[in-house]
């Protein structure tokens, strides 16, 4: 059918008036007025395409991603790190369902990469104790005078250590994966890491209770 061939379209011209009177269409679509479908992004081993746009830009859609370049805000530093999970998103809980990857949905990401970071540039192990075969701790590393140092200014934010027990860190896309072909990011800390571990905690107890 005719319907079936027609096209994705971001013209207004198929809009009711605010009145809610119907308007004549007074031209055909035009190719400059397109949309195309959603890239919905999955959880997956990486495939991404190449959409040749207007003017010649080249998008990549991103149809699997599974890693990203995160970076760590107060240490500023950033590497490149594993989606385990997507746990929230704001629009639509059937994406969290699907594991659909989307800009400023929150993921769970591999923290092994920051744990290493943290080792070399501190001194210090985060996450569970090394306990030896006898059952003591073992002795820390001897420290550096640079590391001394540096752990003088050092701040760690109590929720984020208290996730690197677990091995799996609370981030938020920040890069837009149907378009840019990538899912980059941040680790979220202080308020915005509270606020998001509230959402995570209510929408727990509602699927609890139903």
């Amino acid at each position: 059918s005719s319907f079936a061939l027609m096209g994705i379209t971001r013209s207004s011209a198929h809009k009711r008036r605010l009145t809610g009177g119907k308007r004549k269409l007074i031209r055909k679509k035009r190719k400059f007025e397109l949309g195309r479908p959603a890239a919905n992004t999955k959880l997956g081993p990486k495939r991404v395409h190449t959409v040749r746009c207007m003017g010649g830009l080249i998008k990549k859609r991103a149809l699997r991603l599974d890693s990203g370049n995160f970076s760590w805000g107060t240490e500023a530093i950033g590497r490149k790190v594993r989606i385990l999970d997507v746990v929230y998103n704001a629009s639509n809980n059937e994406l969290v369902r699907t594991k659909t990857i989307v800009k400023n949905c929150i993921v769970l990401i591999d923290a092994t990469p920051f744990k290493q970071y943290y080792e070399q540039h501190y001194g210090i192990t985060l996450g569970k104790k090394r306990v030896s075969k006898t059952g003591t701790e073992t002795a820390e590393k001897k420290l550096t005078k640079v590391q001394v140092s540096r752990q003088k200014k050092r701040f760690l934010d109590a929720a984020l250590e208290e996730q690197f027990n677990s091995g799996r860190l609370l981030a938020c896309i920040s890069s837009a994966p149907g378009q840019t072909g990538r899912a980059d990011g941040y680790l979220l800390e202080a308020k915005e890491l509270e606020f998001y571990q509230r959402k995570l905690q209510k929408k727990g107890k509602n699927a609890k209770s139903t």
